[in-house]
Order: C-alpha cells, then structure tokens, then sequence
C-alpha cells in the first residue's frame, strides 16, 4: 500500500516537473501498484452567455481534444521519467469546465475466484446487456460500489494509514536482539 507521505512526494515531484503553463492547477495525483494518474485543471473555453448545453459540451471536448494533442510530447517526456523514477506507468487526464476527461490509461487485470451466486449476478448483467462479459460486469460492480460508498472506502483508507504509521513506530526487531551474555 501506498504512505500518504508516499503520494505527498508523488505528488510534488509532478508539481515540480510539470512545465508551470501545463495545466492551470495540478488537481490530482492518485497513485497503485501498476500506476499513476496526474489529472490537471485546464481552462473552460469562452462561450457566449446563452450558449446551449450542446454547444458547451462541444467545447469542452474540442478544448480536452486540443490539450491533448498539443501537450503530447511534453506529457510523454515527463511520463518516461517519472516511469523510469516510480517504477509505474503514467497516465493522464484533465478537468474542464467541471468535466473530466481521461486519456489513455491502464486496465489491469484482477484474477478473482467467484462461487455460483456470484457468477450468476455477473452472467444476468451480461445477459441484461449491462456488460459485455463477465470482467466487463465485474468492473461495472466496482463502480458501482466505489460511487456509494466513497464516504466509507474514505474512512477505511485513513485507518490503513494510521495503522501503517502505529507500524512504523513500533520496535524495529532486527535491531533489538537479546544476547544472552548481556543479562
């Protein structure tokens, strides 16, 4: 599992990297075993006030499409160094206009084994045409989970790290060996 002081350093190596006109604002850095997504702020494009919700969408997909095809090389050369630094792969993403886009990232496969019962929600979402297979559905259950209970995944998250940082200050048992020729 990845330290908060972990993700703070992930964090402001991204901060310090970053070319300052890249985004408006780094607005997060989330980081796991197989990678890291840095998402920044870029800025809403100029509508006009009456401006219908299509247009705006428009926009803001032309404005997301834009970046990211102008800041390409800029993003790969930082992302080979920080691959080569965490270890992990970069991926990226923005925010617009309360929008957020996600460009090319990683799906990385989860092996699980399921009993029927379980087998059996996965097999009607397929068949309810919810998914396209059982890992497609499987995926669809995550994020289902992950929206309803973002509160909770929170809470449980923070006492990970708390009780990661209990660890870190108990007796290191390597150092601490008893000689008998010292009692």
């Amino acid at each position: 599992m990845i330290t908060s002081d972990q993700r703070e350093k992930l964090r402001g190596w991204f901060a310090g990297r970053l070319p300052d006109d890249l985004f408006e604002e780094l607005a997060e850095v989330t980081v796991d075993r197989e990678e890291i997504t840095v998402i920044g702020r870029i800025p809403a494009p100029r509508l006009s006030e009456g401006a219908s919700a299509a247009e705006r969408e428009a926009a803001v997909e032309g404005r997301v499409q834009q970046f990211r095809e102008r800041t390409r090389e800029t993003r790969m050369s930082v992302a080979r160094e920080a691959e080569h630094r965490f270890g992990r792969k970069v991926s990226w993403g923005v925010e617009c206009a309360g929008e957020r886009a996600l460009f090319t990232h990683l799906a990385a496969p989860v092996m699980t084994r399921l009993r029927q019962p379980e087998r059996q929600v996965l097999d009607t979402l397929v068949a309810g045409g919810v998914a396209r297979s059982r890992s497609d559905a499987l995926a669809w259950c995550v994020r289902l989970v992950q929206r309803h209970t973002d509160d909770w995944l929170g809470e449980l998250r923070e006492s990970l790290e708390h009780v990661r940082r209990v660890r870190d200050r108990g007796p290191d048992t390597e150092s601490e060996e008893v000689h008998d020729d010292e009692e």
